[in-house]
């Protein structure tokens, strides 16, 4: 009798739930739940990425819903809206990290330079020898930076804002993943080196990761993803 009720109450709010566009949001905020309860259980390892884990959710629950994408974006779309103010929030951490900047400007200047160009031509240059087509390959230029302001670049250039966001998450988490195993081979031990590479590479799921490992990593990783977020907004349209 105890359990009849909340049982009861649980199947009249996935009856409600299914009826509107809530689910999408409500299943997207699980999802990230489950994936950074799944991090923290494996000690915050690399591989237990919570935004892979969370997409990882998302495409198994959807594609058994047998859910199209036009349904799940009409009630996930208030965590699109939330971009554009992420995308202005990234100011926060610039500022507060201004006076870490202080000695390094003009190493950190040339780090941010050489990481946004390899990111770019590396990527581009291997889907150009792939021979991908040009509507696939163009999102490449925009993906360097951090999703919200690389889907607003792509927009720009003519290439599509949502394969731009799948690459760029992608870089993400695949950053996220890599970074830790490819800093430790190069041997670069100190936070603030780690945390800017990581910031401009992978960019925020990057930053995220860098902020749960240690704090001067995060900071200067929010700094990274912050300051090539602004230089590629501006560069990469002019470039092109």
């Amino acid at each position: 009798m105890n359990t009849a009720l909340p049982l009861m109450e649980l199947r009249e709010i996935w009856v409600y739930l299914t009826g509107t566009p809530l689910l999408s949001l409500v299943l997207t905020l699980i999802a990230y739940q489950v994936g950074l309860m799944i991090y923290e259980r494996f000690n915050k390892n690399p591989f237990a990425n919570p935004v892979a884990i969370a997409i990882a959710i998302v495409i198994t629950t959807t594609s058994l819903m047998q859910m199209p994408y036009a349904t799940y974006f009409e009630g996930a779309q208030f965590i699109h809206f939330l971009l554009g103010t992420a995308t202005v929030a990234l100011a926060i951490p610039i500022f507060k990290g201004w006076h870490l900047l202080k000695g390094r400007g003009i190493l950190l200047s040339l780090s941010l330079i050489a990481g946004g160009a390899v990111s770019i031509f590396s990527a581009v240059g291997a889907a150009a020898l792939l021979g991908i087509p040009k509507e696939l390959l163009m999102p490449f230029y925009a993906k360097s930076v951090t999703a919200p302001i690389a889907m607003g670049v792509a927009e720009t250039i003519g290439a599509s804002p949502t394969l731009t966001a799948v690459y760029a998450v992608s870089t993400g988490i695949i950053g996220a993943i890599l970074a830790r195993y490819v800093l430790d081979f190069l041997k670069i031990t100190q936070w603030w080196q780690r945390g800017f590479a990581i910031g401009v590479a992978a960019h925020g799921i990057g930053t995220s990761r860098a902020f749960s490992v240690n704090a001067e990593a995060g900071a200067f990783a929010s700094i990274g993803m912050g300051l090539h977020g602004i230089v590629g907004a501006i560069m990469i349209p002019w470039i092109l």
